[in-house]
């Protein structure tokens, strides 16, 4: 028998490239509700794809299904300041809390930052408290380490001094709108901690979730806080050579719970998004569902490629993703588990999205694995 390490040695990263023309990457949510974005619905048995509406995907369910929905709030993560002295025009990039007001970030322009410059963060009003970042050290990555003078925890303040962290390809003049910062955030989003959103479940509105448990739809809630490093294109030329950054994570005995009843007697589970897939199926790796449920609160660098064979997770709802992702190979896995097939079907349900004129990325339509 062929081993998994034997498939994917050979497994370049620009098999997961594909062409999209520009004008089909969304600039903006979609206009109206939320849930007024397509649906393309893949059924992996009969493999018929069916086009829809998110609105209308509590119809592709059964009474009794679960959903698993990553409830982490994206945090105003993009700060502006000016180097003390010089005046120098600084961006910070806030990646993760270490400890109190000490930080790990992106820090623009950042080549010849040196340790103890001082930054003054631009702030909203001239009222407030003079708040200064201080430059503490490099990373061998190439972030930064910094530290937060001026304010007790500045994480308190960042939605007076912050602005919501749209993705690169979105292309704006000028700073994000009240709307991005409405719509760059789930309706559930409840635990303060991601640099980027769980895509998948913007398209969900109040109303829609409240039709899925009348559907019988079962809904649990964990957390992953999402980091940048997720959606960025992968650099090394073979996919078992990425290293994936770590991402924090917690799920409560309630969800666990839940999953447990659902496997045993044969109901889906099915992930609202890649965040939420990530961590069921790293949930997987050190708890079975024999076992009693308990919560787990912990770290997962958890990278999904073809063939990979998938523990808990039975449906996947997600966005269209950039090429040569993580993300994308992911989504390739779950096509086909446990093959390599899934790349070339991932590869043909893209084309078919591009062909019927999707919009793709953060703020484009979804998909439906099932």
């Amino acid at each position: 028998m062929v081993s998994r390490q034997q498939l994917t040695s050979s497994l370049r990263t620009d098999l997961f490239d594909f062409q999209l023309p520009d004008e089909l990457i969304a600039q903006k949510p979609i206009e109206g509700p939320r849930d007024r974005s397509r649906l393309l619905v893949y059924e992996r048995n009969s493999h018929q794809v069916k086009h829809s509406q998110f609105g209308d995907h509590p119809t592709w369910l059964q009474p009794g299904d679960l959903l698993i929905m990553n409830n982490s709030k994206v945090i105003p993560a993009r700060l502006r300041g000016k180097k003390a002295g010089s005046g120098g025009q600084f961006e910070i990039f806030l990646l993760e809390e270490i400890t109190n007001n000490k930080w790990l970030v992106m820090l623009k322009p950042g080549k010849r930052t040196r340790p103890g410059t001082l930054i003054e963060i631009q702030t909203a009003s001239a009222r407030m408290q003079p708040l200064m970042c201080e430059v503490i050290s490099k990373t061998v990555d190439g972030h930064y380490c910094v530290t937060f003078h001026g304010s007790k925890r500045v994480d308190e303040q960042l939605e007076d001094i912050g602005e919501i962290p749209l993705p690169p390809y979105i292309q704006r003049t000028g700073k994000p709108t009240k709307e991005d910062q409405e719509r760059y955030q789930t309706v559930y989003a409840d635990k303060i901690g991601s640099v980027a959103a769980p895509t998948a479940g913007l398209h969900y509105t109040p109303e829609l979730l409240e039709t899925l448990q009348k559907h019988g739809v079962q809904l649990a809630w964990v957390t992953l806080h999402v980091g940048l490093g997720t959606f960025n294109p992968i650099k090394t030329e073979w996919a078992k050579d990425h290293r994936m950054h770590e991402e924090r994570y917690e799920i409560s005995e309630d969800t666990m719970r839940a999953i447990q009843t659902a496997k045993k007697a044969g109901r889906r589970v099915i992930a609202v998004g890649t965040t939420s897939l990530r961590l069921l199926e790293s949930v997987a790796s050190i708890w079975s569902t024999d076992r009693p449920a308990r919560p787990i609160k912990k770290k997962t660098d958890i990278f999904i490629y073809p063939p990979y064979r998938f523990e808990l997770t039975d449906g996947l709802i997600t966005n269209f993703h950039l090429p040569q992702s993580s993300l994308m190979m992911l989504v390739s896995a779950f096509s086909s588990p446990g093959r390599l097939e899934g790349i070339q079907i991932l590869k043909d349900l893209y084309a078919e999205a591009v062909k019927e004129r999707y919009r793709f990325f953060s703020f484009g339509d979804a998909m439906m694995i099932l």
